[in-house]
């Protein structure tokens, strides 16, 4: 049996793909407006295995020159925020597989000696209003992910 998509009524998967690439573009013009100077877009690379043993592929949607910063952005749109903000799905885990990412990206290109942060800019699409867009600098760093050991009553990073 054929499944015949009609063009008028795409499926769930093509509309947050369509609304995900908006919001990158709407993201990126923002940055730019705000004195960003892009680098790149959508890196992708191979940054370890999971648990299963299959390849895992980091990506990070946007990197920019803020100043003389290097900035990591991780871009969220949403076509809604009534259930929940955009913020709420850059957990603990995306923070990891964008610093994993981060960290080849810099090893690839030989970034040792400039400064970089991670950044997330957030777009709620609002029907026929303009698209609310916030930018939140520095939203996480790579110090709570880094390994630490106890020796007695105090905790030394390694």
């Amino acid at each position: 049996m054929a499944l015949f998509i009609q063009q008028d009524n795409p499926s769930a998967w093509e509309s947050s793909r369509r609304l995900g690439f908006t919001g990158e573009q709407l993201a990126a013009e923002y940055l730019l407006s705000n004195g960003y100077r892009m680098v790149l877009r959508n890196f992708k690379a191979p940054i370890g295995r999971n648990t299963m043993g299959s390849p895992v592929t980091g990506e990070i949607d946007i990197i920019a020159l803020d100043g003389d910063v290097l900035s990591f952005v991780e871009v969220k749109t949403r076509s809604s925020d009534e259930f929940a903000g955009p913020l709420a799905s850059v957990d603990l885990r995306k923070q990891r597989q964008i610093i994993r990412t981060a960290r080849v990206y810099r090893r690839i290109f030989g970034i040792r000696d400039v400064g970089f942060r991670y950044d997330v800019v957030t777009v709620v699409m609002r029907g026929k209003e303009a698209p609310a867009i916030d930018l939140a600098r520095g939203y996480w760093n790579e110090a709570k992910f880094r390994k630490r050991s106890w020796s007695g009553d105090v905790w030394y990073e390694q």
